[in-house]
């Protein structure tokens, strides 16, 4: 193999062994989600109202499972006052729930006759994305929690693509006001800032917009901890919002400076992997990969960095990464395995002799780098 192919399949190997792959699928700033409740009642068998009748007790496998009787189907077939069932449940139930059941066996979440309403009306997942967020849109922050919950999981699990074509569907002084609520949970307030983010770019008048944007700002300068989670979330809100002006703002805030504290350097750095990923219309790939490589000054961020830039092809920076060998990637074999496959990526001379360099000096290093940027063949 040789050329942009050979190139192109280092790459490759270099960011899903650090792990770097981006799953655009869903929202890159709303953590781990699981799985919603309309997910569940369309991919069971039968989705029906149960009542607890009796204890929740642990099975052989140790799971917890609870009986419960079938009252009434809400999707497929389900015999009402037939023998109870034992379903899995994640702490006990005590009255009314939702039941799921497939060829697995039976799972039960608590429900009142609000969640009961929800899961009954909400949209198939057949629907178009951008037409059921539609809908969850106003149930974001609703008076039952496990409501607010799930509609929260359905923008988590969107595309931003869908995200965006539902913008219209949000409401834009409760994002506000939800984003300025410091009580208000942490990952949504960062969801809420790139929702408002989506909102201020499409609106049309230019003080509107600059109150949304400033409110953006406002919260994201807003003193906190650098493991605050959310915090990636407002930041990209501000690029989404004011595009490459987003990326000075990031820049003026100090975050992509070698002396960022580490929580704060890798959110940033997720804000850019979004940017390259998503907002490419709107934000020059060229800024993007120029923020990037200011990174690689940082130790904390130091190798994503460089894996980073070279899945964006972007090797204006060979010297810059070659620098990182030492004295960062002495301590840090991570960095190593970055340098050296930026290096070998990299199909301009320059990297070549960047690489010989490092070869003569510490040969045996380089071998061990280069196995494992790529891993086994």
């Amino acid at each position: 193999m040789s050329g942009g192919g050979a190139a192109g399949w280092l790459i490759a190997c270099i960011a899903i062994g650090a792990g770097l792959v981006t799953q655009a699928a869903a929202c890159p700033f709303c953590g781990v989600v699981g799985r919603s409740l309309a997910e569940r009642r369309d991919t069971a068998a039968t989705t029906a109202v149960g009542e607890s009748v009796g204890p929740a007790t642990r099975d052989d496998a140790g799971r917890l499972t609870q009986p419960f009787a079938v009252r009434q189907a809400i999707r497929g077939r389900a015999a009402a006052n037939a023998a109870p069932v034992a379903a899995r449940v994640a702490a006990p139930v005590a009255g009314t729930a939702l039941l799921f059941g497939d060829a697995a066996g039976w799972e039960a979440v608590a429900a009142d006759e609000s969640l009961l309403a929800h899961v009954a009306a909400a949209p198939a997942t057949t629907v178009p994305a951008a037409d059921r967020l539609a809908w969850y849109a106003a149930r974001l922050e609703h008076s039952d929690p496990a409501i607010a919950a799930d509609a929260f999981t359905e923008f988590g699990l969107a595309p931003f693509a869908a995200v965006r074509d539902a913008a219209r569907s949000f409401d834009a002084e409760k994002l506000t006001r939800w984003i300025e609520e410091p009580g208000i949970d942490q990952r949504r307030r960062g969801f809420y800032g790139l929702a408002l983010g989506i909102v201020a770019a499409a609106e049309p008048d230019p003080i509107v917009r600059a109150r949304f944007v400033a409110t953006l700002r406002r919260a994201a300068e807003a003193p906190g901890s650098d493991l605050r989670a959310g915090f990636d979330g407002l930041l990209a809100g501000v690029v989404v919002a004011e595009a490459e002006a987003g990326l000075d703002f990031l820049a003026a805030r100090g975050l992509l400076n070698g002396d960022t504290r580490a929580g704060d350097a890798r959110h940033a750095l997720a804000v850019l992997r979004f940017a390259w990923e998503c907002l490419a219309r709107s934000v020059p790939r060229d800024r993007v990969a120029a923020a990037t490589a200011r990174l690689l000054a940082n130790p904390a961020v130091a190798a994503d960095a460089a894996v980073d830039l070279a899945r964006y092809q972007d090797w204006s920076a060979i010297a810059a990464v070659a620098a990182l060998w030492e004295p960062l990637g002495r301590d840090d074999p991570l960095v190593r395995r970055a340098v050296a496959g930026y290096l070998a990526a990299c199909p301009l001379p320059a990297a070549r002799g960047q690489l010989d360099r490092l070869r003569a000096a510490d040969p045996a290093g380089v071998r061990a780098a280069l196995e494992a940027a790529v891993g086994p063949r």
